[in-house]
């Protein structure tokens, strides 16, 4: 198993510090043996930047992340599949930053490769839509969250199918949108659609399934507050 692959097997199980030790690894020997300019060398990059975005080190992450995508549109050219990732990377970063104006910039520039390159209906797609959906969120503005979401769920249902943990996260974050709303009936109706899901594909004791129902009892309190 090269220094790559333990690094993200590392950063699965959440061990970020050993993961960025082989990462790191990984990255000295690329650059030496391929060079700077090669996709492989831009993996690395990435994947490190994404490690420093899950310990909260935004700005070494975009470092990184930037140097990913520069790679990326040299080599593999504008229009890939891995560049749109390193755009939507990006985006993440600032939006973890708290600068929503700049997280939708590169999430729509993921989001035009997608649909251009793999398609309306990919999964890949789905995914910008449901980050673009986010941000609006994180803006306050639900009407256009929703609007996103919506179509990341239409696409996820269509391609993974309603029982898949893909598309009861769609759910669950339109039923959060409409609750911040204020219609706590209609996020009652996601959040269920959502619980049914995960109770299927994850198992009642699932941390998803378990903030579902949580979700739920939140609206249902809301509802309460409200009618008294």
């Amino acid at each position: 198993m090269s220094y790559n692959n333990i690094g993200m097997v590392l950063h699965d199980k959440g061990d970020c510090d050993r993961a960025l030790e082989y990462l790191e690894k990984a990255l000295a020997i690329r650059k030496k043996v391929l060079g700077e300019d090669h996709p492989d060398t831009a993996t690395c990059y990435n994947n490190i930047g994404m490690v420093r975005l899950d310990k909260g080190d935004c700005d070494r992450a975009l470092e990184y992340l930037e140097k990913a995508l520069a790679i990326r549109k040299k080599t593999l050219c504008e229009d890939h599949p891995d560049t749109a990732g390193s755009y939507n990377n990006i985006g993440m970063a600032w939006s973890y930053n708290g600068d929503c104006d700049r997280a939708l910039e590169y999430y729509e520039k993921a989001l035009a490769i997608c649909e251009k390159v793999l398609g309306e209906e990919h999964p890949n797609t789905a995914h910008c839509y449901n980050n673009i959906g986010a941000a609006w969120h994180d803006k306050g503005d639900f009407e256009r969250a929703i609007e996103y979401y919506e179509k990341a769920q239409a696409i996820r249902k269509k391609v993974l199918g309603e029982d898949h943990p893909d598309t009861a996260t769609c759910y669950n974050n339109i039923g959060i949108a409409w609750h911040n709303k204020g219609d706590f009936e209609r996020a009652i109706e996601f959040f269920e659609k959502a619980l049914a899901t995960r109770e299927k594909t994850l198992g009642e004791d699932h941390p998803d399934t378990v903030s579902c129902r949580d979700n739920i009892a939140a609206a249902r309190k809301a509802m309460t507050d409200r009618d008294r």
